[in-house]
This record gives structure tokens, sequence and C-alpha cells, in this order.
């Protein structure tokens, strides 16, 4: 605990020092003192304490030199003695004119003579302020006069910066009554108590640690910073960081960082290279840029680090995080861009990491750079921070696009420069699709498209496509498109290569396509073990399910399933088409077990792998099994955390996928409302996949029939078995909306739409039509209703119910989802069986009653 010397803090032992200085000077001895220190740490407010401890009748001379005054001869000399000579002239003092050429030894022996006569009758003490900025001739006196003072009863005391402590021990070294003091700064106890004494009452503990951070223990920076806080009204019992920060910041930018403009404009670069480049910057670096040599780089740091600026050791970091800011603010944007341009050039020549060469460079703005920018992409890449490496990537496109176009003068060296334009261009795209994949789906899709668009010919375009496919792009109509026309670009080849082929007809299938289906299916046959091979296999596993085929759907997952599961090729992307495939396959045909399994492997495959967007997919497979299983709380939480992936992926259409599952799941729980209030806050995707729009609907018209809107349910379940009938998913194991229909509509007491919507006949009402007389000879037979049932199939007893109960072919086929002309062919079928010729023979032939 320090206590207060009047307004002094922590200076116990200076004052003690003082104080044996001023009894040596009653007792008739000499002390030369000198006060060192850096700027603000209180050697004026130490000077200005000494007359405070002299004792009575001493004579005090005083002076404050100041730059302005140093080229008058005797300025100094002129601030001391004036006052008790009356001005120059008198008693020995050096004339107007005396020794302008340099002090002569009369005028020294002069001034000596006029000290000695004051110092006769008492004691003398000469105060000067900021030596250093002394005249020359006044500086030779101090000097002259200091070391001749053995017998005479003076105390001089000046203060100097810590620059000319060398100077100093140098020319009074020797003296026996020179006192040497370097304050201290202050401590944080002695930093609190002044910090309260400035607000009168007791601050918060982390603003006064704060306030001894940013000062550095220096008085008059503290004093400053304290002003600035009162100034802008921050409370001191709870101070918001926000707001003391930047107040700090300008406190140091105006003090020692300016100080140390002056005093030391190496160290003053350094920190400004450090502030603009990082404080981790390679001395090397910083050596280079400054061109003084690591020696002075080295010089630099230890004055920053005694500065209170930076800390001691390596890699130096700045003391405090306002100090950066500070920095930085004194530097114009003009500056930071010539100084980040030349350190870019500095790293490049150095052969620094990619990475801190391409940082310059993005930060310098410079057109050059492409495989620097490259490689920094690739490296971040490599070590998982893809926000860094699409950045990188996006700027070397953009320097490539600044190129231009070389001319097309049929030069070959233009044509070959033209041509490697494009191969970087392709390049840069694909490496950027691929960093996209993981963190922004809807710009892969575009860097999909980008790469489709590319002229180098279509086995190139497969290759890059290739790189970039995952299951998840083709939940939007944009990012299905480039695959689905590459594709069929490819499969059109006389000689197409087998890989791409088979991962881009894969993808292509996902997306309810079949280009280059067939010539894939042979080159998949002919080696079924390939990699390639098995990605195709589980994406045709699931085409096959969707179509009804649920023989071949199931064979086809299971052994896809079955394959190894730690293959190399096991969580990438491109690979996860096969499993994700065959894990819908056996979802939709029935085997939950074996699809909650394949779930879970592909859950900890890419997680392990940060393949966002599969563990996404991933998830939606599995609370789709957990449905089905009625898990409806384990299928909310898978729902909820695909939802939270596909907001970070920025994949609308998938999100909304997420939002259906999960609604679904809360109406199982009984929380309908919720439920609604989940799909209205999520916004539908306009080019979702039909499969996702479907499942969409299929979520709004569980919550309609959940809350009692069972017509609203029913036009959203007939509409959810549209889209996929327009997709070709005519297996009902697909999604569950035939059934849901049915309940509503037996909700509505609609009893024989509800067996026509799922797939059986209508049912009988009352006992069945006798038989009828024999006919006339000629007349045509009338075939028995039991009998003429039985040669119609599903689908047209559906469309013979319909028509029964009065709905025009128009509306047959709405309900149905068939086209117009589909209903007339079924009508036309059924005409010929029965033996009838029009719709009103259709209830006689069929035991039903038309409506009135």
């Amino acid at each position: 605990m320090h206590s207060p010397n009047g307004d002094l803090y922590h200076r116990e032992r200076e004052m003690g020092l003082f104080q044996g200085a001023v009894g040596e000077l009653a007792l008739g001895r000499p002390t030369v003192a000198t006060i060192h220190g850096p700027h603000g740490i209180g050697k004026s407010a130490l000077l200005n304490a000494v007359p405070r401890l002299l004792p009575p009748k001493t004579l005090v001379l005083r002076a404050r030199c100041h730059p302005s005054e140093s080229q008058f001869p005797y300025s100094m000399v002129s601030q001391l003695f004036d006052p008790v000579l009356g001005g120059a002239g008198g008693h020995g003092t050096p004339g107007p004119g005396l020794g302008e050429a340099g002090p002569t030894h009369e005028a020294l022996l002069g001034l000596l003579r006029t000290t000695r006569s004051l110092a006769v009758d008492r004691p003398v003490a000469i105060l000067v302020d900021d030596l250093t900025n002394a005249d020359p001739h006044s500086l030779r006196w101090f000097s002259y006069i200091a070391r001749r003072l053995d017998d005479l009863p003076v105390l001089m005391v000046a203060t100097l910066p810590a620059s000319a402590a060398a100077q100093v021990a140098e020319q009074l070294g020797p003296l026996p009554y020179l006192l040497r003091l370097w304050p201290e700064p202050l401590c944080p106890t002695c930093t609190t108590e002044l910090v309260d004494r400035a607000f009168d009452s007791p601050v918060d503990q982390e603003l006064a640690a704060l306030c001894h951070t940013l000062a550095h223990g220096n008085p008059l920076v503290l004093h400053d910073l304290v002003t600035r806080l009162r100034r802008t009204h921050v409370p001191p019992g709870s101070p918001d960081p926000e707001q003391v920060l930047p107040i700090g910041a300008q406190a140091l930018s105006e003090t020692v960082l300016a100080w140390l403009g002056e005093d030391d404009p190496c160290a003053s670069e350094l920190l400004t290279q450090l502030a603009v480049l990082g404080p981790d910057t390679d001395p090397a670096v910083c050596a280079a840029l400054s061109k003084h040599g690591e020696v002075h780089d080295q010089q630099a740091r230890e004055t920053l680090v005694r500065a209170g600026l930076l800390e001691a050791g390596a890699p130096g970091r700045f003391t405090h995080t306002a100090v950066r800011p500070a920095v930085l603010a004194r530097v114009s944007a003009h500056e930071r861009l010539l100084l980040h341009g030349r350190a870019a050039a500095v790293l490049a020549r150095l052969g620094a990491p990619a990475r801190q060469t391409a940082d310059q460079l993005i930060l310098a703005g410079c057109d050059w750079g492409i495989d620097v920018l490259r490689g920094a992409g690739i490296q971040a890449s490599g070590v998982g921070d893809r926000e860094s490496a699409a950045r990188y990537l996006r700027r070397a496109l953009t320097l490539l696009e600044q190129r231009g176009v070389p001319g097309a003068d049929g030069d070959e060296s233009a044509a070959k420069e033209a041509r490697e334009r494009e191969e970087t261009f392709l390049d840069l795209t694909v490496r950027l699709g691929a960093v996209e994949l993981h963190r922004d789906l809807d710009a892969c899709a575009r860097q999909a498209a980008a790469a489709a668009d590319s002229p180098l010919g279509p086995v190139r375009r497969a290759e890059a496509l290739a790189r970039l496919a995952s299951p998840a792009l083709v939940s939007r109509v944009e990012g299905a498109r480039p695959f689905v026309r590459v594709c069929g670009e490819l499969a059109a080849l006389p000689a197409p290569p087998r890989e791409h082929l088979l991962r881009l007809t894969a993808q292509t299938l996902l997306t309810g396509h079949r280009s280059g289906l067939r010539r894939a299916a042979r080159l998949a046959a002919a080696d079924p073990g390939d990699p390639a091979a098995h990605v195709f296999a589980g994406a045709l596993a699931a085409a096959a399910a969707a179509g009804g085929r649920l023989g071949t759907a199931r064979r086809m997952a299971l052994r896809v399933a079955a394959g190894p599961a730690d293959a190399p090729e096991g969580t990438a992307p491109g690979s996860a088409a096969g499993p994700m495939g065959a894990a819908l396959a056996l979802t939709w045909t029935g085997d939950l077990d074996g699809a909650a399994a394949l779930a879970d492997r592909l859950i900890s495959m890419s997680r392990a792998s940060d393949d966002l967007a599969t563990t996404l997919l991933a998830h939606l497979v599995r609370g789709e099994v957990r449905l089905r299983r009625y898990e409806h709380t384990d299928a909310h939480t898978d729902a909820e955390a695909a939802l939270h992936l596909a907001r970070r992926l920025n994949a609308p259409a998938l999100a909304g996928a997420a939002a259906a599952a999960a609604a679904r799941a809360l109406v199982g729980l009984g929380r309908a409302a919720e439920a609604a209030v989940l799909l209205s806050d999520e916004p539908a995707a306009g080019d979702a996949h039909p499969f996702i729009k479907a499942l969409t609907l299929q979520a709004h018209g569980t919550v309609a029939a959940a809350l009692g809107d069972h017509t609203t349910a029913v036009r959203l379940f007939l509409d959810c078995g549209h889209r996929l009938a327009l997709r070709g998913i005519t297996h009902p194991g697909c999604v569950t909306w035939r059934a849901q229909a049915a309940a509503s509509y037996r909700a509505l007491g609609e009893e024989s739409a509800s067996v026509t919507i799922l797939d059986g006949a209508p049912r009988q009402r009352g006992p069945v039509s006798p038989p009828q007389p024999a006919l006339d000879p000629g007349s045509r037979p009338r075939p028995r209703p039991g009998r003429e049932r039985t040669l119609l199939s599903p689908a047209e007893q559906r469309v013979a119910e319909l028509v029964v109960r009065g709905s025009s072919s128009l509306e047959v086929a709405e309900k149905l989802f068939l086209s117009k002309r589909t209903v007339d062919t079924h009508l036309g079928r059924i005409y010929r069986k029965l033996g009838i010729h029009s719709r009103h023979e259709l209830a006689g032939a069929i035991g039903e009653e038309l409506p009135v």
C-alpha cells in the first residue's frame, strides 16, 4: 500500500532521497539530482515537490526549457538568474552578445562566481525541467557548475528523458554527490486509489484494472484517460467495456503514441507494422519492410515493451486490445494499402506460407498472386478453415476476371493462353464449389452451374462436376440442372469415362431424371465392386423403390449397405449418394432397422469428415425412420438437428424438408399448434425438388388434419400426390399421403372417396341386385355386376366409381392426379370390357345408381 505525498502516488522512495539531499543542503553540502524516465512518468511532478521539502529562506531558481528557445544563447540561464539579478549584465551575468559563438571560459567563470555569491548567505536550489531542451550554452554551464559545487550549499535538480541517461552518466558520473532517480510506474493499488479520487467514489475493480493496463502505470496517461472517462459520463460502478475501450484507444493515441513518434521513429514504425500486419509478424519481415535490419528491429521491440505497448517475449503481442485500434487510427488508408502491398511482396520473396501472403494480397487489393491465393485456399481448406478458403478462392477468381480474355487473333500463343485461362477458371471454380459445399449449398450450386458452362468440352466438365456431386445439391432445381445436362452430354460420347458417368448418373437419378441410365447400368454391371458402381447402385435402388420395384430396390440397397464401412471414399460428399440412396430405398421398402443402421453409420462418418451436408441428409432419413416407428420425440430431435444444419448451410429447400419433418413429429407429440407456427415461420423454396415440395405439402396437411380442418387437409394431400406423380414417385410407401387423405375423407363422411383414394374398389351399398330376366333376342346382354367388377383393374375401378358419382373427366383427372386424356383412355377400356357405350350405362353395369 503506497500513501500519497500530496498529489504524488508511489513516490515514497524518491521523496525519501530528496529529503536526504535537503539534509545535506542544511549541512552546507551540495547535491546534483537527475530525474530520468519516459514521458508522463511524473518527472515534473517530482521536481515541483522539491520546494516543499526545502528549509526556510532557501533561494529557489527555476527554469523550464523548451525546444523553441534552444537557439537563443543562455536562455535557460536567464530564466534562472533574471528574477534575482534584475536582468542581463548584473553581477557578472553574461551581457547581451557575450559568448554567442560559444560559451567562453570567462563567461562560465562569471556565472560560477554569481552562483557562489548567491549561496553565501543561504542555500540555493536550482530546478530545471526538461534540461535536454536547453540551449547549448546553458547545457555547458549546467555541466560546468555541477562539477564545481564541492563546498557550496547548492541543490541542482534536473529532469531528463530516459534517452539522455547515458550522456549524463558520461558527464557527471564521477561526481560523489550525484543522485540519479528513476521513478517507477504506478502499482495497481495506487492506480485504483487515484481513479477513486478522480471519480470521488469507489470504482469498479475491472475498470480500475483496465485503466492500469491501458496506462501501464503512467500517471499522465492515467490522468488523461480518467478525464476522458469522466467527460463521457462513464459510470464508475458499472462501466460498459465497449464504451471504455474506444476512449482508452484515443487516450493512448494522443499520449504514448504521439511521444513515441517524436522520440523513437524506428519503434513507432515497427509498432505501425505490427498493428497493420498483425503482432505475430515474423521479425525478418518487419526488418525487411523497415530496411533497418534485425538489430534495430530488436531494439525497437525492447522500446515498445518498456513503453507498455508490447508484451515481452515471442511472439510479441499487444498488451491490450485497445493498443492496435489506437495505432491504426493514426495510419491513413493509403498508408495501410502500401504497407500491405509491400508486406505481400516481401512475404512472397521470402517464401512465407501462402495464407500469410494471401492475407496481405487481399488487404492491399493487389492485382497479382492468383497462384498464391489458390495455394492459400488449398491450405485453409485442408485445415477446415473454409471461410478463409472461400475468401482466397473468390479473390483469385476476381483477379482472373479482371485480366480479361486474351485476344482471338489466331495466334497460337494467344490460343494457348486462352485455354490456360479457362483451365485456371475451371479449377478455381471447382475448388470454390467444393469449399462452398460445406458452408453454403446455394453458392455451391452456382459454382456447379459455372463449371457446367466451361468451354473445355464434356469430359472436362464432367470431371469437374463429379468433384461437386452431392445428394444435397439436388434439393433445388438450380443445383440439379447442371448435373443432368452434363450427364446427358457425357452419355452421348462414344467412350465416356466410366467413373464420371456413374457418379453423374447417380446424381441425376436422385433428381428424378434418367440421363445416361442404360449406359451407366451396363458399365456398373461390368465391375459392381467399384466405388463408383457402389454409388450408382445406391441411387438406382432409391429410384427403383420410388417406382414400385420393391424387390429390386431392396436387393440393391442391401448390397450397398453391406459395403465396407471404412471405404476410403465413404465420407466424400460425392460418395454419399450411394449409402443415402440405399437408406431411402430401405425406408421405402419397409426395412426400417436396416435404414436406421445405415443412417447411423452415415451420421458417424460424415461427422468425422466434417461433411455437414451429408450429416443433414442422414438426420432427415433417420428422422423419417423414427416417425414410421412412432418414436416422435427422437424424430423431432433429428429434424431439429437437420433444420439447424440446413440454416447453417444456407439450404432453404432442405430447411423446408427439415421443418416439415419436425412439424409431423410435433403433431405426433400432440403439439399441432406449435407445428403450425414452425411451418409458417419457415419460408418455402420456390424451386425445391418436387419430392421436397410434396413433403412440405404433406406436413401442412398433417397439421391441418390435426387441427380439424380436414377439407384443407384433403386438398393438401391430393396436391402432394400430384407432385409425386409428376416426378414418377408412384410407390405409396415413399410418402404416406394416400392413407392420410383417406383418413381425412372419412372424417368428412366421404367413405367412398376414402376407399377410392387408397386403391380398393367401391364398397357395396346394400344387397347385390337380383339376376336380370332374359332379354329379347337381338338385344345386348347385361353383364352381372359382381363379375364385371373383376374385369376392371384397380385404376379403372377408381375412375368408374368417380364417374358414377357424377364427376366429369376433368374432375376425375384432378382428383386422381391424372391427365384428362388418361381418364378418357380408362373410360374407353371400361366401356369395352363392360359392353356399354356411355357413362349413363355405367351405373347399371357395375351395380350402382347414378346420384340424383
